[in-house]
Order: structure tokens, then C-alpha cells, then sequence
């Protein structure tokens, strides 16, 4: 009977530690091994399942492609969103219709991707409460919007998690959570 219990214990510990949230702050970090340079271009991508260049990127690629490696298609699930219910959905582009090529590559199209899928969390000042698996959005000034995610490593002093993001040299590990002003923090478990 004791190794049964210990037996599903293991089980249980095992279940916790590879749960969904775990999973994405693994492959955010596995990004962080590919050398891939900053480019904001638009590029024409194949749907569903579609990615820029290999070796290109920016800020919202990093969620597209940690996302993908749990086998969710950020550009399917945004593109679908955003034909059916268009009208909820910034305009800052002028766009009448949604484009699968762009779309999911938007900080505030994801932004309001997340609020109607996912789960809006709170903004605060307080590290605990940001964990691995949290997307964490930023406005860098104006109308420049930053997003990233909340991975298992800890700050220097030990703080606060840390952040997979690419704000222009690459796909990197970075201790920024309050470097800039928060506007948005999600969870997204399909």
C-alpha cells in the first residue's frame, strides 16, 4: 500500500511539473538556442501552421512559436477568432478583414486574443505574481507594444521570473518584467 501511495504521489508531482505552464516556459528557453534576428517585415506564410523565415522574428513570434511546440497554432486559433468576430478587434491597421499572414504577429490583436480566450490576470507591481506561462504585454511609448513570457528562471536576486522575448536581439533570457509599463498579462492554456 505505501509504494501504491508513493507510486501516485510520483504521479501526481509528475503531472504538476509538465503541466501546460511548465511546458511553454520549456519551449520559450529552447527558443532562446536559435539565433534569429529582429525583422518586423510582413511576409506572406503559408495557414495554418505558418512561420516567418526561419532566422527571423520579433516579439510576438517568440509566443507563436513556444505556443506551436505545445501544438497550438496561434496563427490558425487568432486567424479564426478574428474572421468571426472582426469587429472586436483593433484597427490600428486599417484593415476590413482579417489577413492570416499578419494578424497573429500584432501585440493588440493578441492582446484581445487572449482577454476573449484566455485568462486576464492582474497587473501589479508584485513579482509573485507574475509565473512561468504568464504572457506579460508592455507599451514601450507611444503606440509601441512589447510582449513576452514569463519562464522558470530566476532574476539575478532571485525576485522575480524571468522573460523570453525578442525586443531586437533575438530570441533571448531577460530579466525586464517591470522595465516597462505593463498593459496586459494573460493566461492561454488550450
Amino acid at each position: 500500500m505505501k509504494k501504491r501511495i508513493t507510486f501516485l504521489l510520483f504521479i501526481f508531482y509528475v503531472n504538476c511539473s509538465f503541466s501546460q505552464e511548465n511546458k511553454l516556459s520549456t519551449a520559450a528557453l529552447e527558443l532562446t538556442k536559435d539565433n534569429v534576428v529582429y525583422d518586423p517585415g510582413y511576409f506572406s506564410i503559408k495557414y495554418p501552421n505558418g512561420d516567418v523565415p526561419k532566422g527571423k522574428g520579433v516579439c510576438t513570434d517568440v509566443l507563436i512559436r513556444a505556443y506551436r511546440k505545445l501544438g497550438i497554432d496561434l496563427q490558425k486559433e487568432v486567424h479564426e477568432d478574428m474572421k468571426a468576430n472582426f469587429n472586436l478587434y483593433p484597427k490600428n491597421w486599417g484593415l476590413t478583414k482579417p489577413d492570416k499572414n499578419i494578424d497573429h504577429r500584432r501585440v493588440p490583436n493578441l492582446m484581445t486574443f487572449f482577454s476573449r480566450k484566455g485568462t486576464v490576470k492582474l497587473i501589479t507591481k508584485n513579482p509573485k505574481d507574475y509565473i512561468p506561462g504568464d504572457i506579460i504585454c508592455w507599451n514601450l511609448g507611444g503606440a509601441i507594444t512589447h510582449t513576452g513570457i514569463v519562464v522558470n528562471k530566476k532574476s539575478a536576486d532571485n525576485k522575480r521570473f524571468m522573460i523570453v522575448h525578442n525586443i531586437g536581439a533575438g530570441q533571448i533570457l531577460e530579466d525586464c518584467l517591470f522595465d516597462f509599463r505593463i498593459i496586459g498579462h494573460y493566461r492561454y492554456l488550450n
